[in-house]
């Protein structure tokens, strides 16, 4: 049975078996029957425990097998047990056959080697079975359209349109709680414990699927399949916006992953590609992973970044400016005929242009007048969304401002947005709006985040699809010279070498000759003509002028062997234990170049990842890079080469030429496709890449090679995405 199917049999059971069912209350399998009873789950719920006769007043079977055949396949088996005894659990539900499985019980491979052998003995077990497993080391699964709650946790979410898949028990048990008092409804929750089958992606592809989910949220340490990953993003987002909170950003956090639920974390620049490259949405707290949940399922998407905003209180309007110009919208600028229609409407001491400040100490009726106001604004062709701003003044009857707010006319359909700072002063406010679905938040900042991810929603769903391009390229030729480094068990290749693969792919390069002697670097020097440099060339040294191995500028033949004589001496003086091949003798870069850096390197879950930056000496001081997995779209590359904050520098300043921006665009997507083309190849840094406004040269390179235990695992080339399926979605119609 195809595994999708049973996920739904997981989401949607008609029968349900309780493996571990316990007769005393506090006992997970106890709770676990009381939840089923309790959300009201319409079909049959067996309960399973050899020494019982009723659990929770049902009748309790005394094994598997006396399940009545016309109950059969049964739908979704819940173990309880410990994690020694969930094996032989499993095989029963598989001789059944049990289309789906949820295994409660912790002890697993979150706890060391021997709990890891247990988990895949159980992942083998459902594999050969056909039956979807959730967990192990899982809450559970709550299903709120289905009134479905099999799960551990304590009370019901309230019913609504968001779905929830967590890596973290704990992390689902702190979000029932808080929903209940924030009156905030969910559709699906779902604890992904220790992911041995089912994991993030499907989860993506069933819940972009499932009509009773509008908006998908999700906590995740780590993903399991990178490549998957990536597609089943790349789909669901094009459907629904999907908000996740990744954690483990720091070193230290990433530790605590690991330690949490067995996980192992990619890089974080790595999850940032991959967010940006797919559409999601990544939350940075979890108070804004819920914040901007709401505005999604309440509100209508912006078409555009014009954020009007209405305040009784000027100081929170001046800071949700602020807010507004970090988080990528703009003020609105009103027209002049709603400036007119403003003037005409408010006192005569408010401000009109936006914020709009109506200035309620002198207003006589200051509920009517910010909903008067808020009607006027969402006319105006540039406001595409409405942000309330309000303060429990003592002139603002805030419960009235809000009814009239909501009982507004909104004829364009534009979202609205409602910031009320207090506490209980605006407690009835924001019932409310609440109850009204308008999003309401407790400061200007996570209301202006909100509109922001939204706005940024419209644009994806608008972005086109990514498109894949390739170059001309010599494969053989590159992969000769790999060969012949890994015979000579070499994990870095000589400068040579990896220009060699460079010119494989036709790479533009400064001309660089290998010098062994003083006579040859002077005899190479006149060959290429005009000023050269010269670098020492050693496998053991890729910071060259950590000492001092780079000369420039040499125009003469004295020049030239002096500084071979110079260089090479200092190398072995400094760094015995490195083997000197010679000296690089390269011709000097054109003029007016820029020093950036291109390459790529692979992270444990995407594969490669793709950098361009500042380069040469100040690469690691200003660490202005940015980053994209492979493959990249020519989409990708035209936005990496523009949005790292020494942007307008390559743009031309103050009269100086921009820089040839197509021609790092090409490096980049050469960069991609030979990360792809290559798993042996572990880095691949160009720095630094000359560029100017005639084009882009590379003037060094450096080349990492995997370790033979990395290749022989797989890579995450060969792991990832079932025969026939392409990272990126193929649009309809082709």
């Amino acid at each position: 049975m195809p595994l999708y199917e049973n996920i739904s049999a997981l989401f949607a059971p008609r029968s349900i078996a309780v493996v571990g069912s316990s007769q005393h209350a506090g006992k997970i399998g106890n709770i676990i029957v009381s939840n089923l009873i309790r959300g009201g789950f319409a079909g049959k719920i067996f309960p399973i425990n050899p020494q019982a006769d009723t659990i929770r007043g049902l009748p309790a079977l005394r094994k598997l097998e006396d399940i009545p055949a016309e109950c059969r396949p049964l739908d979704l088996g819940v173990i309880c047990l410990p994690a020694e005894k969930t094996a032989e659990a499993m095989e029963e539900l598989g001789r059944l056959p049990a289309k789906a499985v949820i295994v409660i019980g912790a002890g697993f491979k979150e706890t060391g080697r021997k709990g890891a052998r247990l988990e895949e003995e159980v992942a083998a077990l459902a594999a050969r079975h056909h039956m979807a497993l959730l967990g192990p080391n899982s809450l559970g699964l709550v299903n709120c359209a289905k009134k479905l709650n099999a799960s551990f946790a304590e009370g019901d979410p309230i019913a609504g349109d968001i779905s929830l898949f967590s890596q973290s028990g704990a992390f689902c048990v702190t979000i029932f709680d808080w929903a209940r008092e924030q009156n905030f409804g969910f559709s699906s929750f779902v604890s992904l414990g220790n992911k041995a089958k089912i994991d993030e992606s499907d989860m993506l592809i069933y819940l972009a699927n499932d009509p009773a989910t509008k908006v998908i949220v999700g906590y995740l340490e780590s993903v399991e399949n990178g490549p998957r990953f990536l597609h089943s993003a790349h789909i669901a987002t094009r459907k629904k916006p999907v908000i996740l909170l990744k954690a483990g950003r720091t070193e230290a956090g990433a530790r605590a992953a690991s330690s949490h639920t067995g996980a192992l974390s990619g890089t974080d620049m790595a999850y940032d590609a991959a967010f940006r490259q797919t559409g999601i949405i990544r939350a940075d707290r979890m108070e804004d992973l819920f914040g901007m949940a709401q505005a999604f399922a309440s509100q209508p998407l912006p078409q555009g970044p014009g954020l009007a905003i209405i305040t009784n209180a000027g100081g929170p309007g001046i800071v949700a400016t602020d807010a507004c110009a970090s988080a990528g919208l703009t003020l609105a600028r009103l027209s002049q005929e709603t400036l007119i229609a403003l003037k005409e409407t408010l006192p005569p001491y408010a401000a009109i242009y936006n914020p709009v400040d109506v200035a309620d100490v002198m207003s006589e009726a200051p509920a009517k007048t910010m909903a008067d106001a808020a009607a006027i604004v969402l006319r105006d062709p540039a406001v595409h969304s409405l942000l309330i701003l309000a303060a429990p003044t003592a002139h603002t009857p805030i419960s009235a401002m809000a009814r009239n707010i909501v009982a507004m006319e909104n004829p364009r359909q534009k979202p609205i947005f409602a910031c009320l700072m207090g506490g209980p002063g605006v407690a009835e406010a924001k019932r409310l709006f609440t109850e009204a679905r308008v999003p309401c938040y407790p400061f200007p900042e996570p209301a202006v985040d909100a509109i922001a991810a939204m706005y940024r929603q419209s644009q994806w769903r608008e972005y086109p699809l990514p498109v894949e391009v390739g170059y001309r390229h010599d494969s053989s030729r590159a992969r000769a010279v790999i060969d012949e480094a890994k015979a000579g068990n070499a994990r870095e290749l000589t400068e040579i070498q990896a220009q060699s693969i460079l010119r494989a792919y036709e790479i533009p390069m400064l001309e660089t000759r290998l010098a062994r002697t003083s006579d040859e670097a002077v005899q190479i020097a006149r060959q290429i003509g005009g000023p050269v440099a010269l670098k020492i060339s050693s496998p053991q040294i890729p910071h060259k002028t950590d000492i001092q191995g780079v000369a420039l500028n040499l125009d003469t033949p004295d020049k030239v062997r002096a500084a071979f004589l110079d260089i090479t001496a200092r190398t072995k003086r400094l760094r015995k234990e490195a083997y000197i091949a010679g000296c690089l003798v390269q011709a000097m870069a054109p003029r007016h170049s820029r020093e950036t850096v291109i390459g790529f390197k692979r992270d444990s879950t995407f594969g490669p990842l793709v950098f361009f930056g500042v380069g040469g000496i100040h690469r690691e001081s200003f660490k202005d890079i940015s980053y994209r997995l492979a493959p990249l779209s020519l989409d990708d590359a035209h936005d990496m080469a523009r949005e790292i904050r020494a942007f307008p520098i390559l743009a031309g300043m103050r009269g100086e030429k921009p820089v040839k921006f197509t021609a790092i665009e090409d490096i980049l997507l050469i960069m991609s496709q030979l990360a792809q083309g290559f798993p042996d190849i572990e880095e691949l840094e160009c720095n630094p890449v000359l560029v100017n406004h005639e084009g882009a040269f590379v003037a060094d390179v450096r080349v990492v090679l995997r370790h033979y235990s990395q290749l022989s695992s797989g890579g995450d080339e060969t792991r990832g995405l079932p025969d026939g399926q392409r990272l990126f979605p193929v649009p309809a119609g082709c």
